[in-house]
């Protein structure tokens, strides 16, 4: 089964890619790298799941906001490379979580991500993965994924 039929098989559709905030790219490409640059819980250009995790957002919440941005990966990589036929995995997720003082489950909340990955990549999905907390973030997002993907040698 292909990614593309994997994410309409569990209901996931790929939203737009979205613009860069500020002067950047959305993927650098170094040899065989894709570096994803920072992805947030974005949709038609409007951050869906805003503040704190433990305080304004449910752990649920704040899985759904990593669930998204993870999409959101999704989207840039098929934008950059056409498709995902050139994929070969995601190296690397760093997860950025804006959380409340003295929460501490934020990787429980990049499982969103992780299983987003997992489900829609399947062998392609394995990944390291690091947490971190932060206080405030762009936008007020909830979440915001950085990621590393290595290319296929063709």
């Amino acid at each position: 089964m292909s990614i593309e039929e994997r994410l309409a098989a569990r209901g996931f559709a790929l939203p737009d890619p979205p613009k860069p905030l500020g002067s950047y790219t959305a993927v650098s490409q170094a040899g065989d790298l894709l570096f994803i640059s920072g992805q947030l819980p974005l949709r038609d250009g409007k951050v869906i799941w805003q503040g704190q995790v433990g305080r304004d957002l449910s752990l649920e919440q704040g899985r759904q906001a990593a669930e998204l941005a993870a999409l959101n990966v999704l989207a840039q990589i098929r934008s950059h490379l056409g498709s995902f036929d050139r994929l070969d995995h995601i190296v690397r997720v760093e997860g950025h979580v804006t959380s409340a003082e003295g929460w501490l489950q934020q990787p429980a909340v990049l499982d969103g991500a992780s299983d987003v990955f997992a489900n829609v990549l399947g062998d392609k999905a394995g990944h390291a993965r690091a947490a971190y907390s932060h206080f405030q973030q762009p936008g007020n997002a909830a979440v915001i994924l950085v990621v590393i993907a290595q290319l296929r040698h063709d």
